[in-house]
């Protein structure tokens, strides 16, 4: 009769300790590791009428859990909205954060926009970018460097809207626009 009740008592602990719902008892990646690594991937946002919006693709994206944000290697962010040229956006790296709809891109950040006959020409090089793709918006802290067809800008801090084309610098701006013969 002892062994009987060891044995029941010894069966509802091993029960217990099975339906436990304890952290450390969970299968899976602890939530500061990754939970998931795609090399040379490519993502596609569409736009409401089902048209591409914007193509986000890379070298290697690596989930993390915690904070629900991707660390990209190599990032490239090309926007696509009709009857407007492609606007290029490329990195070192960068952190997408999923909930936010915000992208920072980190080093030798570069965006360009060839010329058509609707848009100069435009090239801005910068070394942190923050990019919110859904809203065609981005901004920097840092200094930044434009060149708009054939007028250069320079500044530290700036906020550009590509929806509705107008760019504000921030602090110490340099710009140097060529006469009107050399438009």
């Amino acid at each position: 009769m002892t062994a009987g009740i060891f044995f029941a008592a010894g069966s509802f602990w091993l029960l217990q300790v099975m339906q436990r719902e304890d952290g450390d008892l969970t299968v899976g990646p602890a939530r500061d590791e990754p939970d998931y690594i795609v090399e040379k991937f490519s993502f596609v946002r569409m736009s409401p009428n089902g048209q591409p919006h914007y193509l986000f693709y890379g070298d290697k994206l690596t989930h993390m859990p915690e904070g629900d944000a991707s660390d990209v290697e190599k990032p490239v962010l090309k926007t696509i909205v009709s009857g407007q040229p492609t606007m290029t956006v490329t990195s070192q790296r960068a952190r997408i954060f999923h909930g936010e709809d915000k992208v920072d891109l980190i080093g030798e950040v570069d965006v360009h926009r060839p010329q058509s006959p609707s848009a100069r020409y435009l090239r801005l090089k910068t070394e942190a970018l923050t990019v919110f793709p859904d809203e065609d918006r981005m901004e920097s802290d840092q200094k930044v460097a434009m060149v708009l067809g054939a007028s250069t800008v320079t500044g530290v801090g700036m906020k550009a809207n590509n929806a509705t084309r107008q760019i504000d610098f921030g602090s110490k701006g340099h710009i140097v626009y060529p006469p009107k013969a050399a438009r």
